[in-house]
């Protein structure tokens, strides 16, 4: 079966500037594989986007929205009324796209391979080619292609240089991660979806929704309504709906949503429903891991969640855990009966918060604390997030546990001191030599925690230094030579400029995160 969009007043340029002297490519995340000529073509102004064979139907629309996006993303909004071809221009008639597989189901580890090619032309009209085994990988092609594309002012046509053009490219990581926090700032519904449209454009795929903490309870929670009696406020809440909204969202970008229920710590905003939750109306958090009802309360949380948060891996947290309030209250006699101390309560609060998990069909991560206390008695298939001791997923994978790397010192955005090289240079295999360990490595992660980030903030303290990251997770490795830093520097450059065209307030490259252009003067020069 064969689909067609036709859209009107197009023309096609690539991000590779026009000396033919210049051999920087001007793609992020850089593809696994490019070559490239010297010709020009042009969109022709009934640009067609089509199925080529497969079997892909596109019965939920996912390629047809990417193409639309695309669309919008290369015209950037300007008017293309009245655009006329060079003499002797050659033209690119579309874009023709073959995916083997129906699937449309977006999951850890689905493939996100794509090839490209955009060819040259000997006088006759010409079509660009993407081809993939899943309509993911096929996005990420619409995305590199679009990345190709410049407006020319002076003819109002989009043009493509250097063709003809040949990529091949696939990720290095299966899980490459952006976590945003909506406890210590709630983030509109309208900025988590421009999140994640510069996700894609970065070929991040997994949002870490870090959605409640000690600050703020934001989301409904069906099973246990008072829960979100710890909002900010009544206008600070997101409905499951609205959770939902965002699941499918980012599931048309090739973005899966992972979401934390942080515990046993970081959950004081939990009692303002429920204060039984507490150990004592002075001494509120951890919480209460003598009652049942706690456990009953998370069993609601996560059956909640799977009913719209699809991802196969949920973030149960367990992450500083001060356990001073369990020797202070009512705790401490149950403690004692159990034969227990606080060290032995804490272990048997993150094991039963994974069984419940694993109950509802999910597999866990968890923070590193619970591996660097009792890593043993783990779950098998847990997945480790290392986020501040050095050495800890070399530990975790030569024990057989897979890991995620998110070191605060490298991929925190909210330690603006961090510069974007820093973010680029951190190696998430350093240290690691053997081959089947290497495996257990599943990505990184990169933290825009939100004690100082609201809707005003966020987006120039993540991007453009979260971009950084996403290619070092996304291409395979090379050494930083002197040369490779002026290439990489100026791709960066390049991809900021396209950021902030594109409606992104990424900020300039030089200075910390989050830093405003210091003089007047040229995008490209910031």
């Amino acid at each position: 079966m064969q689909v067609v969009w036709v859209l009107v007043f197009l023309t096609i340029s690539t991000l590779v500037e026009g000396s033919t002297n210049d051999t920087i490519v001007y793609l992020w995340p850089l593809p696994k594989s490019v070559s490239y000529g010297s010709q020009s073509l042009s969109l022709s102004k009934s640009f067609k986007f089509s199925t080529d064979g497969g079997k892909y139907l596109d019965s939920s629309g996912i390629l047809k929205d990417g193409f639309l996006r695309m669309f919008d993303d290369i015209t950037l909004q300007h008017n293309m009324v009245g655009g006329n071809f060079k003499n002797g221009s050659y033209i690119l008639e579309g874009v023709r796209v073959t995916i083997s597989s129906t699937e449309e189901k977006l999951n850890y580890g689905t493939d996100e391979s794509y090839k490209l090619s955009v060819p040259q032309s000997t006088g006759a009209p010409v079509y660009g080619h993407i081809e993939a085994n899943t309509v993911f990988g096929a996005l990420h092609g619409l995305q590199t292609f679009s990345q190709l594309c410049q407006f020319n002012p002076e003819t109002r046509v989009i043009d493509i240089q250097n063709a003809p053009w040949v990529i091949s490219d696939e990720p290095r990581f299966a899980y490459r991660g952006l976590l945003i926090d909506t406890s210590r700032h709630y983030q509109p519904l309208s900025m988590i979806k421009k999140t994640i449209d510069a996700m894609a454009y970065t070929k991040l795929n997994v949002l870490h929704w870090h959605i409640v903490d000690t600050q703020s309870f934001p989301l409904e929670i069906p099973s246990y309504p008072k829960l979100w009696n710890g909002a900010y406020s009544v206008s600070e809440r997101y409905t499951m709906a609205d959770a939902l909204e965002i699941v499918q969202y980012a599931e048309k970008q090739g973005v899966n949503v992972l979401a934390e229920v942080d515990v046993p710590g970081h959950a004081m905003s939990w009692g303002v429903g429920y204060p039984e939750l507490w150990p004592a109306h002075n001494c509120k958090q951890p919480l209460d891991v003598s009652k049942e009802f706690t456990f009953q309360v998370i069993d609601g949380i996560l059956s909640d969640f799977s009913k719209v948060f699809k991802f196969k891996m949920v973030h149960l947290g367990g992450d500083e855990v001060h356990m001073g309030c369990w020797n202070k209250t009512h705790i401490k006699k149950w403690l004692k009966k159990k034969h227990m101390n606080t060290s032995d309560a804490y272990q048997y609060f993150i094991l039963r918060a994974q069984d419940i998990a694993i109950k509802h069909g999910y597999e866990i991560i968890n923070w590193e604390e619970p591996f660097n206390n009792f890593g043993s008695k783990l779950n098998p298939k847990t997945i480790v997030q290392n986020w501040m001791t050095g050495g800890v997923a070399k530990k975790a994978v030569k024990k057989g546990f897979r890991c995620i790397l998110s070191k605060q010192e490298s991929w925190y955005l909210d330690h603006l001191d961090i510069t974007w090289e820093q973010f680029y240079l951190f190696e998430p295999l350093k240290g690691i030599k053997n081959t089947t360990h290497q495996k257990l490595i599943i990505g990184g992660e990169v933290c825009m925690w939100g004690e100082t980030v609201d809707a005003s903030d966020i987006e120039q303290t993540i991007w453009p230094r979260a971009a950084a990251a996403a290619e070092r997770m996304w291409m395979p490795y090379v050494k930083h030579s002197g040369r490779l830093k002026f290439d990489v520097e100026k791709r960066l450059d390049h991809f900021r400029c396209l950021l902030n065209q594109r409606g992104v307030a990424a900020a300039p490259l030089f200075g910390s995160g989050r830093d405003a252009p210091l003089d007047p003067g040229s995008c490209y020069m910031q």
